[in-house]
């Protein structure tokens, strides 16, 4: 079960009202048993100390790492996998592996990450191991060409398992760059007031934008013919070490910023003694069976089918949330992956299929690096606009600001497809960066206040059968939830837009759809998802 301070309905009982079994009556003891439970004080609607600003950012450097990498692998998986002979048919697997396993994965991670018994808490564990994934992923799609170059000495297997370490290491970092959001989302709602959740996804997603134009920047310089170049063997090895050490630097900071106290069942000497003066209620807990939680209830509780329960029992705004997000991500998704190729080819009418020592094109790359500046200009305008947003919520809410971020993007994208000029195409970048930093805030503020109410009224509760008997669900499976939406957006775009560009035999086709995807996504969250007064 989720055994979080926001999962008890009721207010903090007095002392009396409270057991502990096997226990000193000491205050100071019965305080860390309480905050060893929960995570902090486990009952009713009591938010955790007002953290420091500087905690919060040191909290979001983990974003500031990840988007470093996501550009690194934006600038060089393209190139890395052309050069080792990856073949046309692959391309797509490559691509869709990640985000299947992420989608089907996401919610079974969450779920048991509300259940972690770690001494060192709930969601560090998980960050810790997704970044350690991370980097193994780098390191295998960066190296693993010479590292096989080195150890197999026939030029035929040396081709084949270049392709295979390759791949692999797409895979595995995908996996866990997309998958790590998660945790990180959870920790911070664990760990923090109402008022610090909205500051601190302001946080992340200012250090996101950063994170994406450091990385953009670095990987746009030319570190071949560079003293490190030819000290570490290429390029690709040069971005390798800048981006395991900023991300290191950076998870670092993360995992220290703010503490996290374990969660713990009976299983230890602690029992803890509880009323329960009602029905199991949404998001409580219910692991509770004459006054003891129940040990290895995690263990014996875990599985498919009633996670699936779970999250069908979702109560409507949460799906309503989980569809607009899934919206989003499709259309945003849609133009950035494809609009390198739109530059080199709709806007610079260069040919990608044309030798390569032809003007053609020479031309067509040329489109694509002045598409990576386009890139750029969208983290810098995300970072910016999400110190915007915190200007803009007291006057429009979030449901302007969800509004706003799809119809800029939306008329922006359509205006790119209907008027593809260079310098155009390049002011209406800093669109896409208001639909960046809106897609990594407004959800997940919606989600704390969604928390915030139920913790409030405490009205939203389980149907009698299927629910009732199954696992309790907590921020860890809701962020993931909310998450694996990403996910599942690779997967419509990695499968649907191939067959679109094939049939009109043109990119166009691309950011056009990504702008009636998004203006659809306005009218959804200006009709369907509930907003919290």
């Amino acid at each position: 079960m989720t055994l979080t301070k926001q999962d008890f309905s009721g207010g903090l009982p007095p002392p009396s009202e409270l057991g502990i079994a096997g226990m000193d009556s000491g205050r100071g003891k019965e305080k860390a048993v309480l905050e060893s439970l929960a995570g902090g004080d486990p009952f009713g609607s009591v938010e955790p100390v007002k953290n420091p600003t500087g905690r919060l950012i040191m909290h979001s450097m983990a974003m500031l790492g990840r988007e470093f990498c996501y550009a690194v692998e934006a600038a060089f998986v393209t190139p890395v996998l052309l050069s080792v002979g990856l073949p046309k048919s692959l391309y797509s697997l490559v691509w869709l592996i990640s985000p299947i396993l992420g989608f089907v994965l996401q919610p079974v991670v969450g779920s048991a990450s509300d259940r972690c018994t770690s001494g060192w808490g709930k969601r560090r564990p998980y960050i810790l191991a997704l970044g350690i994934m991370m980097l193994l992923g780098m390191a295998l799609y960066l190296n693993g060409d010479m590292v096989i170059s080195a150890l197999i000495p026939e030029r035929g297997k040396q081709r084949t398992w270049a392709i295979v370490i390759t791949m692999l290491g797409v895979v595995l970092f995908d996996f866990a760059a997309d998958f790590i959001d998660g945790p990180i989302k959870a920790y911070l709602f664990d760990v923090c007031s109402h008022q610090d959740k909205e500051k601190g996804l302001h946080y992340h997603a200012l250090l996101t934008g950063l994170g994406g134009a450091l990385g953009y920047l670095t990987g746009a310089m030319d570190w071949g013919h560079s003293v490190l170049g030819r000290f570490l063997g290429s390029e690709f090895q040069v971005m390798f070490v800048i981006a395991a050490l900023v991300f290191l630097i950076c998870l670092t900071v993360h995992l220290c910023s703010i503490p996290e106290a374990p969660l713990r069942d009976d299983s230890t000497e602690t029992k803890l003694l509880l009323k329960e003066d009602g029905p199991s209620q949404y998001g409580s807990i219910e692991s509770v069976n004459n006054g003891y939680l129940k040990p290895g209830y995690v263990q014996t509780r875990m599985t498919m089918k009633c996670l699936l329960k779970a999250l069908l029992s979702m109560p409507s705004h949460y799906r309503c949330l989980c569809i607009s997000h899934l919206i989003g991500w499709t259309a945003f998704l849609s133009n950035m992956l494809f609009f390198t190729d739109f530059m080199g080819q709709i806007v610079y009418h260069g040919n990608p299929y044309a030798p390569h020592n032809s003007t053609a094109y020479l031309t067509y790359e040329r489109g694509v690096e002045i598409g990576c500046w386009g890139m750029c200009i969208n983290a810098i305008s995300s970072s910016l606009y999400s110190y915007l947003q915190k200007a803009l919520l007291p006057y429009i809410g979030l449901k302007g600001l969800y509004f706003i971020g799809y119809l800029l993007f939306g008329i922006g994208t359509g205006f790119i497809g209907l008027f593809p000029k260079v310098y155009s195409t390049l002011a209406l970048c800093s669109l896409f960066g208001v639909m960046s930093s809106t897609l990594y805030t407004v959800p997940f503020n919606l989600i704390a206040e969604y928390h915030r109410e139920e913790e409030v009224r405490g009205n939203i509760q389980h149907s009698e059968k299927g629910i009732a008997e199954a696992i309790g669900r907590g921020k860890g499976i809701d962020c993931a939830a909310l998450t694996c939406m990403v996910q599942l957006a690779q997967i419509i775009v990695g499968v649907g837009l191939g067959f679109l560009v094939s049939a009109a035999g043109s990119v166009i086709v691309v950011v056009i759809c990504a702008s009636a995807v998004a203006l659809t996504g306005c009218c959804f969250v200006a009709f369907f998802v509930r907003y919290v007064d």
